[in-house]
């Protein structure tokens, strides 16, 4: 069966994760993974585009010609109110798994690479700044963003000869966020080279889920935690 261009309407809620159902064929899937979990096209997957967990006024910096969905006036009363992730907070869950430091809602940065997932929490990442992991054999840096909100994940290769290298963050240098130590070049935040000899590179970005810690968990039962070495 070739491609399909699908419709969908919310259906329900699974395991406290949105269920949708497409128009075209009647078929439920999952939202966290894409997965069609019922269905005429039961076990097809739906193919992830590429996200960011950005500011606006950083996106916007990058984006300056992009657009944005504003919201209708007319449906006003139907959006969650602006407090809604701190009321959620204390929203008892369905599912819980017991983990160290971890409870059901914490906010946690979903990666899968390497042919392994793994949860790092988005405090430690606010806080350090700057993670460097290897999950499975990908080299990775998590890097908080110079408005110190927004965060990225990179493959921490270098794109020319594909050696891994560590990554250390800089302060002072406008544009700059991190130096490489095999080549010294200055890495910006969109993962490019702005000097050195890399110059005009970019790492490879990973995607990442911005999610609690029991809806990773549940939908990533092999996923390991991001712990600091004591």
């Amino acid at each position: 069966m070739g491609q399909l261009t699908l419709t969908f309407r919310l259906a329900g809620i699974n395991n406290q994760n949105f269920l949708m159902r497409d128009e075209q064929t009647g078929t439920f899937w999952q939202q966290i993974s894409g997965l069609a979990i019922s269905g005429p096209l039961a076990g097809r997957q739906l193919e992830l585009v590429p996200s960011g967990e950005l500011t606006f006024g950083l996106w916007r910096a990058e984006q300056p010609a992009g657009t944005l969905l504003a919201e209708s006036p007319r449906d006003a009363a139907r959006y969650a109110a602006r407090d809604w992730e701190a009321k959620m907070q204390s929203t008892p869950t369905v599912l819980s798994y017991a983990e160290p430091g971890l409870q059901p809602r914490t906010l946690v940065l979903g990666i899968q690479a390497g042919g392994a997932a793994r949860a790092y929490p988005h405090e430690l990442i606010l806080r350090e700044t700057l993670v460097l992991d290897r999950l499975g054999a990908v080299p990775l840096a998590i890097v908080l963003g110079p408005d110190n909100r927004s965060i990225r994940a990179f493959r921490a290769q270098l794109p020319a000869s594909g050696a891994p290298t560590d990554f250390y963050r800089l302060t002072g240098e406008p544009g700059a966020l991190l130096v490489d130590e095999a080549t010294g070049s200055r890495w910006n935040f969109q993962g490019c080279a702005i000097a050195g000899p890399a110059a005009g590179a970019c790492l490879e970005r990973l995607e990442l889920i911005r999610d609690y810690w029991f809806d990773w968990r549940h939908y990533h039962p092999d996923t390991s935690v991001f712990r600091r070495p004591r």
